[in-house]
């Protein structure tokens, strides 16, 4: 099959063709009955708006700021080292969240989270996976408005509500089900 690069990948993704389709219905816009020329100028891009892309909802309020990452490890030893000398941060003391069952500590923007129970889900992610990235989180102003709005979106998240995280912090985990896999948290920030 030759072709330009990507090519055998695009058809694999777009069996019918419909991306070609799309590129010459956008680039040429709808023609007149029996005719090669557009119907109106302008019309192809407009057009192909409506149809082929999702409308954008309007944002429901300030776009959030990406808080920290989080790395689910076994231990704290083998790691803050190593995150002390790439960020020039220390490391704060670690503070256990008894209702989460994991103790936590934080290497600049970086969150270590270990299980201190057997049976929560961080204990699980290391059983299935090892070691490695865990979430991504989200500074929200009010994670109640932001967890109302996302859930009527379609949303799902880990548990009923808002709940008390490191810090004194408030915050929600949304389902990685509902995000592509990926476990997001949204974290309000407590007020000092």
């Amino acid at each position: 099959m030759g072709g330009p690069p990507g090519t055998a990948a695009r058809r694999r993704c777009d069996p019918a063709g419909m991306g070609n389709l799309l590129h010459v219905f956008y680039t040429h816009g709808p023609a007149k009955l029996n005719s090669r020329e557009p119907a109106e100028p302008g019309a192809a891009r407009a057009h192909v708006r409506e149809a082929s892309r999702p409308a954008r909802r309007p944002p429901t309020r300030e776009p959030a700021e990406l808080d920290h990452t989080a790395l689910a490890v076994r231990s704290f030893d083998a790691w803050v080292p190593l995150l002390e000398q790439l960020s020039g941060a220390r490391a704060t003391r670690p503070e256990r969240v008894e209702s989460q069952g994991v103790e936590v500590c934080f290497v600049g923007n970086v969150e270590l989270i270990r299980p201190i129970a057997a049976d929560n889900g961080v204990a699980r992610f290391l059983e299935r996976r090892g070691p490695g990235l865990h979430h991504i989180a989200y500074r929200v102003p009010d994670v109640d408005r932001a967890v109302e709005a996302l859930a009527a979106q379609g949303y799902r998240f880990t548990s009923d509500g808002p709940m008390a995280g490191a810090g004194g912090h408030r915050i929600a985990f949304m389902h990685p089900r509902s995000t592509g896999g990926v476990l997001v948290e949204l974290v309000e920030r407590a007020r000092r």
